[in-house]
């Protein structure tokens, strides 16, 4: 039973026994930490008045461009030869380590079209850090518009659930395993891991 929480948090975790550059390490914090900033303001912004709710989405707005603009470096960045990490795993292993990764990736990129399109869909631009980007689809018809606002939603809260899930597997194999995994994606304990 133990070896099958192992193997099933390593699939989370992405596990491959090797360790990330630095551009990739900070592509992968600067996503985390916009992912959560972004569901933060997105689930209080109706906690507040007219104003500070406007200046929150607006914020919103711009830092889901940053995450979109961080997102595709990521893909580029592991695409591009040399940065691919070679799997130890085979079979269905490999295949649902992988499908993890990927799995992310689908709803971070599918997140912000989704988001492009809320801001878009009542035909003006959407600002970026006070920068106008034009209304390539035009006006949707409100019904649409709060459709895909809720799908947007709720895509936000699937990223959220795996990417905790992918995060408690990383601490399980570093503090219970004592793997590899946590190591890869921080340098600190990289440093800590030679005592496992």
């Amino acid at each position: 039973m133990a070896d099958a929480i192992h193997t099933a948090t390593r699939i989370a975790a992405g596990d491959d026994k090797t360790n990330y550059d630095n551009i990739a390490i900070t592509l992968h914090w600067l996503t985390a930490l916009l992912v959560i900033v972004q569901f933060a303001l997105a689930e209080t912004w109706d906690w507040f008045g007219r104003d500070t709710r406007e200046t929150m989405q607006d914020l919103h707005t711009s830092l889901g461009v940053l995450l979109t603009a961080v997102v595709l470096t990521r893909v580029v960045w592991r695409l591009i030869p040399g940065h691919q990490r070679p799997t130890i795993v085979s079979g269905w292993v490999e295949i649902a380590s992988k499908s993890v990764h990927y799995l992310l990736y689908a709803l971070l990129i599918a997140q912000a079209l989704l988001g492009f399109t809320v801001g878009w869909s009542a035909g003006h631009p959407i600002h970026v850090f006070g920068l106008p980007i034009p209304d390539p689809i035009g006006t949707l018809a409100r019904p649409l518009r709060h459709e895909i606002r809720d799908i947007h939603s709720k895509v936000g809260w699937a990223i959220i659930i795996v990417a905790f899930g992918h995060a408690l597997a990383a601490l399980y194999h570093h503090y219970v395993v004592k793997d590899r995994v946590l190591g890869r994606m921080l340098p600190f304990a990289r440093k800590s891991e030679a005592r496992f």
